[in-house]
């Protein structure tokens, strides 16, 4: 298993929240994501490591934008 952080900034709410993990569960290998949103955090899980580029554009598709 590989865990990854990530910082993901304009998340607001709850429906923020539940895009964002929607979006990133699709990733290939992605076995769980944990959004923390007053801090903007986001732990995901998988089978092997997950490349930057494919959460950025997980994240960008739900609507907000990965802190570099």
């Amino acid at each position: 298993m590989a865990q990854s952080v990530f910082t993901v900034t304009g998340m607001t709410c709850g429906h923020c929240v539940a895009s964002v993990t929607e979006e990133v569960t699709r990733i290939d290998g992605v076995t769980d994501v944990a959004v923390d949103l007053p801090t903007g955090e986001v732990k995901v899980t998988s089978a092997v490591p997950v490349a930057e580029a494919d959460v950025r554009a997980a994240v960008e598709e739900a609507g907000y934008a990965l802190v570099s």
